[in-house]
């Protein structure tokens, strides 16, 4: 192998038959080693998707922000050009561990990573420190464009994302992720009856809610930082979900045991996610309005009709044709009722969301 080449410390591996290569690469090299196919071809050329504006920033921003904490999974890559391995023995044991050569006139495009890449390229720029730690890269040989389409179609086919809630439960760097978890271990309704893996329930589920639920209705509470109420906020918070939990008859028959999960989802509004966050969306007008004496405001909340049934309040509101409703206009319909029966005047919003709703009503009654 003659010519400039890079080397890496690397280990063989073999897959359908084929060799590849798993090496280390300093981040710095990342930007100059891997190719990203041109935005500006057409999909049938490419071996990639074309570069979301929104990820790379995001991704960019958290390597940035949090260099000492951060974690890369590997880059997958295919190698078109010269590339020699030398085990490190000729030992059973390590032939498989060596160095590998590249030719630097070779061409090494990104199956799959293609967004990390540019992430690390702007982060660098923010945290020069980072140029010398590394990322893995899985190194493939280029059997040509239709091997590489396939490679990238396999890999993003067979992936899995973690669901929505197992990431809020995970999350200990995100704010309102911490304070979601810091709920769930302080309210022993939630502890029972919060799903922390799934994002949606069944109709059999034995719980009510999911916790991406209760971190999209603590989003509405507490704001996207969880800061809302200042230092006091994770006490407020709880307290808050303490006394929903207090005033609502059919979840005390639930921790009773007196009906089911199941049987609420099926009859009543308050056993979806959507009331979850309208509960979320009502702590956060309640408190700002009454700091002082919110919780007994609450007690309203045990008088309403919350049944199915009770079309004349819930259908269309949080309702359509196929079941409920877990819009972002719904979520704040179903507030508006919340903070009706509490005693709060609605705002300038919250008003115009209510006459646009009335008025649609009004529509559909003239039509039919």
């Amino acid at each position: 192998m003659s010519g400039n080449f890079y080397t890496f410390a690397a280990i063989r591996g073999v897959q359908a038959g084929t060799e590849y290569y798993v090496i280390m690469v300093p981040l710095k090299m990342v930007p100059k080693i891997f190719e990203f196919d041109s935005q500006n071809l057409p999909a049938d050329l490419r071996a990639q998707r074309v570069l979301s504006n929104v990820r790379v920033p995001q991704i960019a921003s958290y390597l940035s922000e949090n260099f000492e904490e951060y974690t890369l999974s590997s880059l997958c890559a295919s190698v078109d050009g010269d590339l020699e391995f030398s085990p490190a023995s000729d030992s059973l044991q390590f032939r498989n561990v060596g160095e590998l050569r590249l030719s630097m006139t070779g061409r090494i495009v990104l199956n799959d990573g293609q967004h990390r890449r540019a992430a690390i390229e702007e982060a660098l720029k923010a945290r020069p420190k980072l140029e010398n730690e590394t990322i893995s890269v899985v190194l493939f040989v280029d059997e040509g464009l239709e091997r590489c389409q396939q490679m990238f179609a396999d890999l993003n086919k067979n992936a899995v994302r973690p669901s929505g809630s197992l990431n809020v439960l995970y999350d200990r760097r995100n704010p309102l992720a911490r304070l979601s978890t810091r709920v769930l271990e302080g309210i022993p309704f939630f502890q029972e009856f919060i799903e922390l893996e799934k994002t949606s329930l069944s109709n059999r589920a034995k719980k009510l809610f999911t916790l991406s639920s209760l971190n999209q209705a603590n989003k509405l509470l507490a704001g996207q930082e969880a800061d809302r109420f200042g230092e006091n906020t994770e006490s407020t918070v709880i307290a808050y979900w303490r006394q929903v939990s207090e005033v609502i008859p059919d979840w005390h028959k639930l921790m009773r045991g007196t009906t089911t999960a199941g049987d609420l989802r099926k009859e009543t509004v308050h056993a979806h996610g959507v009331m979850l966050q309208a509960f979320g969306a009502l702590g956060a007008r309640l408190i700002a309005a009454k700091p002082d004496g919110w919780a007994e405001s609450l007690a309203p909340l045990a008088e309403i009709n919350w049944s199915k049934r009770n079309a004349q309040l819930w259908r269309p509101r949080v309702m359509g044709a196929r079941g409920m409703d877990g819009s972002v206009k719904s979520v704040h319909l179903a507030a508006n009722v919340l903070i009706g029966a509490v005693g709060l005047p609605l705002t300038e919003k919250e008003q115009a969301n209510e006459d646009d709703y009335l008025a649609s009503l009004a529509e559909e009654k003239v039509v039919a």
